[in-house]
């Protein structure tokens, strides 16, 4: 077998970011690649296979990390006595939240190829991923607390998935907005409030929203 060239692989990585970056992974070119990296479209497939093992050599491992961070987190919760997951949902959520920001911006660029240069790839369903996640957790937090209204009608599983989908659209949006991270910090803490606000009307539907004129 022959030996691989000292700092070929890291050079392929680092121009293979800026060609998915700026075309997406269907334009992006191996050739382009390995001409930037100094090397040829036979030593991208002896490395990394072909341009989806490329692609997911660079965002695999931040996806992986923050798939399993979030997973985590609902586990966690969802082991909590009643009692402490009624109290703390608002706050755990938020602390939490902020714990998976600090790990997307460890790895900004690469959340920027999940989010808008993953067409074609195993990664385009990645935000699907989370909010499946969520959604799952979200019947958990509702079966422990009793919470019926999925069963009673007053708010469908369809209403729950929409809900989850923009609270994942909007935190995913400081990348997209290529926020700074003080200000996303600040922007993820009063988008939490919002949301919070938002969920008791999936937790408690019966409730009567402030200026509100009709019911469901």
């Amino acid at each position: 077998m022959a030996k691989q060239i000292e700092g070929v692989y890291e050079a392929i990585l680092s121009c293979a970011k800026k060609e998915f970056l700026e075309k997406g992974y269907k334009d992006a070119s191996l050739r382009v690649i390995a001409q930037e990296a100094g090397t040829s479209t036979g030593s991208i497939y002896t490395r990394f296979g072909d341009k989806a093992g490329l692609f997911e050599a660079i965002v695999g491992p931040a996806a992986g990390q923050l798939t399993e961070m979030f997973l985590k987190i609902q586990k966690d919760f969802h082991n909590l006595n009643e009692d402490t997951q009624r109290a703390e949902m608002g706050k755990y959520t938020s602390e939490h939240q902020i714990d998976m920001l600090d790990l997307i911006y460890d790895h900004f660029d690469e959340f920027r190829l999940l989010l808008d240069c993953a067409e074609g790839t195993r990664f385009s369903a990645f935000l699907d991923k989370l909010v499946d996640i969520e959604v799952d957790y979200t019947y958990k937090y509702m079966e422990v607390i009793g919470c019926e209204s999925v069963k009673s009608g007053l708010i469908t599983e369809e209403f729950i998935h929409i809900v989850t989908t923009a609270y994942f659209n909007g935190m995913f949006e400081v990348v997209r907005h290529r926020m700074k991270k003080a200000d996303a910090d600040k922007y993820i803490r009063l988008l939490n409030r919002y949301h919070m606000q938002g969920f008791t009307t999936i937790f408690n539907p019966e409730q009567e929203v402030p200026g509100s004129t009709s019911g469901f």
